[in-house]
């Protein structure tokens, strides 16, 4: 039984239809913690069944996306990347250099977010924070 929150007990809960394949890229993206591009989620998949062609992961994704499941990220590298749509908001530093994504909160950004939307004379409904930058040399 999947856990409640899970990609697959959405998916169950959305009506998508869950194929064998479909379990498997499921579990791989809910144990993912990074931001997997199609390419490292087929890997992933693959490793579990090797019967997954990267065409099927390919179409998974789309359907999960387009159901409100999963989530695209765009770190601006050309790859179109995955996170689960209901995880808990957070923002990104994209390290330059290596292209690792780094996920953080931090209470006073997202304050300044609120007044800025207020001073401008709107609510906000929502946003997304993306940094890059390059590692500062230690001396």
């Amino acid at each position: 039984m999947a856990k409640a929150d899970s990609i697959l007990a959405r998916c169950e809960a959305s009506g998508l239809r869950m194929t064998e394949q479909r379990r498997v890229i499921s579990g791989v993206l809910d144990d993912a913690r990074d931001h997997p591009d199609v390419e490292e989620l087929h890997d992933r998949a693959n490793a579990l069944d090797p019967r997954i062609s990267l065409a099927t992961v390919y179409r998974t994704v789309k359907l999960f996306e387009e159901a409100g499941i999963l989530e695209k990220v765009d770190f601006g590298d050309g790859r179109s990347r995955y996170e689960d749509a209901k995880r808990a908001h957070h923002d990104h530093l994209i390290d330059m250099t290596t292209g690792k994504v780094i996920e953080f909160v931090d209470p006073e950004i997202e304050a300044l977010q609120e007044r800025i939307a207020a001073k401008l004379g709107y609510r906000l409904q929502g946003h997304r924070l993306e940094l890059y930058g390059t590692p500062i040399k230690k001396d």
